[in-house]
């Protein structure tokens, strides 16, 4: 499954650092931080897309809280 999230990030270092980031946890198929767009792009295996979903969640809001700032 891929979804797409609106994220606050406005620099190009902080958005690598954070793909990079995101790319590490396990079940994250691909994960894509795009700061001109402002949107994280995210892909899991549908039957564990919600946890690893709720990882990611933590995992932004713990590096960038203003980030996800709607969720």
């Amino acid at each position: 499954m891929k979804k797409k999230i609106a994220c606050e990030i406005d620099c190009a270092d902080c958005a690598a650092k954070l793909q990079e980031t995101l790319r590490g946890i396990e079940g994250v198929e691909d994960a894509t931080v795009n700061f001109f767009t402002r949107k994280l792009t995210l892909s899991a295996a549908d039957d564990r897309f919600e946890s690893v979903f709720a990882e990611v969640v933590k995992t932004v809001k713990r590096l960038h809280p203003e980030a996800l700032s709607t969720l």
